[in-house]
């Protein structure tokens, strides 16, 4: 039974929420929570660790008795403690739960005190203003969760990336693992690398589809086949995940790639160009009026046969990607990862992060980095340990001390300092000088007006110790819009104060987004690809920052942290 740590990861949070729903010990909701965190975090699959033997009690917060529970769930596909659970709780309670703004918590006051039991119930006391008359709640509240109903319903539809990514590719080895198979491919939103997905479209070649299409209804993720052709199928994994497959002969390989890859401007931009020729463009080929067949082998042929050059996949989107290709050298040389020299955002155990100074030195050079900055939060940031100036001044010191016995990697010492309200830094300006880096990021008061929130920014990107703007946008995918700003116009300032603009590469927030990406490079602004990493794990997360680059067409020269540690520090000095 295939299981991915997606599914024990959901299961164990799901059991955090209805624990804490009934009321139970705080210290066992946390359990359940720490270890759904762990397992999000590790960057291995834990159905193979157990395969090879190894003690899942031994990871960080993990245990016996959730070892065990884990075992079970890679055994049977679920637990017995979560469906016991399942079953005493009201359903459609259990639904409001899936809805950002709120948790447990609030659903048990708004169960009590309005008998709010369902997303209908909680829809109708929105409209009625009823929310306002709960005590800790008052109109400001009532508007958020009406705003996160609205979000409820898109994250229904619609998720991240990084949450399908391991359904995705057990998929495509699966498809790749059968004798039949030439090739497979998941294709779509998911091949684009967009923030999130739908439902995925795999897609095969094979000189017998039929056959196929009998193995991949077997595949053992399968909750239900909704339909099954003689070339074609649409099932829904245990994931809920549907998957829609295409069987095409090689002959149509290339074609079928492009068709079922790029966006649906993409391909009417394609068929256009073949209409004007008098040719006919489909999943199947390019052919001539008589229907021979022109290209269709390979994406290259195609795109060649337009006198095209290739299109990499994150940039068919129709933004005009099409009209550089047919220009000489008009495409852009996109980033990858393997450019990538350093990370210049990530947090230790001295703030909310889950892996020491030297922890996370060692795993930056097990990827093969040159150098590593440690900002951790600043004093504004109570909850999550934020730091005073004599913590930052001891900090440093570890990590001056630690840079040498460490080979082969420079660690730098920096902040993640908070823009407050009024502009200001959350430190002091002597403070924040003596530090190799400074991320200035806002993490509060997110709803104020544009205006206010425009010249905020404006104010910090004026200090002179500003030197990079961490996600700027302030948005997470799926559970919170970004901040109401004048982008061009803060972009601009930064640009021309020298400030850093920072992509981030949690996957939760990929800001800026890519069309911010696309404005911030057509202004000339410089970047800096960051993990934003809080645990050992969270520094494999690059990739998700190289991919939201990819899409607003970034090319290494225009991120600071591909270039060497003098180039990075000569990019700090100019803002």
């Amino acid at each position: 039974m295939a299981v991915h740590n997606r599914d024990i990861v959901e299961m164990f949070e799901e059991m955090a929420d209805l624990l804490e729903l009934e009321g139970e010990s705080v210290f066992r909701v946390q359990a359940y929570r720490q270890a759904a965190t762990t397992i999000g975090e590790l960057g291995r699959n834990v159905s193979k660790m157990l395969e090879d033997g190894e003690d899942l009690s031994e990871l960080r917060g993990v245990g016996e008795d959730l070892a065990g529970k884990i075992q079970e769930i890679v055994e049977t596909g679920n637990f017995d403690d979560l469906e016991r659970l399942r079953e005493r709780t009201v359903p459609s309670l259990r639904e409001l739960l899936t809805i950002p703004q709120i948790g447990p918590k609030r659903a048990k006051v708004l169960h009590s005190e309005l008998g709010i039991a369902s997303l209908e119930d909680l829809e109708n006391a929105v409209e009625d203003g009823r929310l306002r008359e709960i005590k800790g709640f008052g109109k400001r509240t009532e508007q958020k969760i009406s705003a996160a109903i609205e979000t409820g319903r898109r994250k229904k539809q619609r998720r991240l990336l990084s949450e399908v990514e391991e359904a995705a590719q057990g998929l495509e080895d699966y498809l790749r693992s059968l004798r039949s198979v030439e090739d497979a491919c998941v294709t779509g939103s998911y091949r684009r690398r967009a923030e999130t997905v739908g439902d995925l479209d795999s897609v095969v070649s094979s000189h017998s589809p039929a056959k196929v299409v009998d193995q991949f209804v077997d595949y053992e993720a399968i909750d239900n086949v909704i339909s099954k052709g003689k070339a074609s199928s649409s099932v829904i994994l245990r994931s809920g995940l549907q998957v829609d497959l295409r069987v095409v002969k090689p002959e149509s390989w290339g074609s079928a790639l492009i068709y079922f890859t790029g966006a649906k401007d993409h391909q009417i931009a394609l068929r256009d160009m073949a209409i004007d020729k008098d040719q006919k463009l489909n999943e199947y080929g390019l052919f001539d009026k008589n229907d021979k067949q022109l290209a269709g082998k390979t994406e290259e042929r195609i795109y060649n046969a337009f006198k095209l050059a290739y299109v990499e996949p994150e940039m068919r989107e129709n933004r005009g990607e099409v009209e550089l290709a047919a220009k000489k050298n008009g495409l852009p040389s996109l980033i990858t990862i393997d450019d990538i020299r350093g990370d210049l955002h990530c947090h230790s155990t001295w703030s909310d992060g889950r892996g020491s100074i030297e922890e996370m030195a060692n795993r930056a050079k097990e990827l093969g980095y040159d150098y590593l900055a440690i900002t951790d939060h600043s004093k504004r940031m109570r909850m999550v340990n934020g730091l005073s100036s004599d913590d930052l001044q001891k900090q440093a010191e570890e990590i001056r001390k630690l840079n040498d016995s460490i080979n082969g990697l420079t660690l730098l010492a920096g902040c993640e300092v908070d823009i407050l309200e009024d502009g200001t830094l959350d430190l002091s300006d002597d403070v924040l000088s003596d530090l190799d880096i400074v991320i200035c990021s806002i993490h509060s008061k997110m709803d104020l007006s544009n205006k206010k929130q425009t010249n905020r920014l404006l104010k910090a990107i004026e200090n002179p110790n500003c030197q990079v703007l961490g996600h700027l946008q302030g948005r997470k995918i799926l559970e919170r819009e970004a901040i109401d700003i004048d982008l061009e116009r803060v972009l601009t300032e930064a640009r021309d104060a020298g400030v850093i603009i920072e992509i981030n590469a949690d996957p939760v927030r990929r800001d800026l987004d890519e069309n911010g990406v696309h404005l911030a490079r057509e202004l000339g602004v410089n970047f800096a690809v960051n993990t934003d990493a809080h645990s050992v794990a969270g520094l494999d997360q690059m990739k998700y920052g190289i991919w939201t680059a990819r899409r607003g067409w970034l090319e290494k020269k225009s991120v600071v942290n591909t270039g060497t540690l003098n180039s990075v520090k000569k990019a700090l000095r100019s803002a």
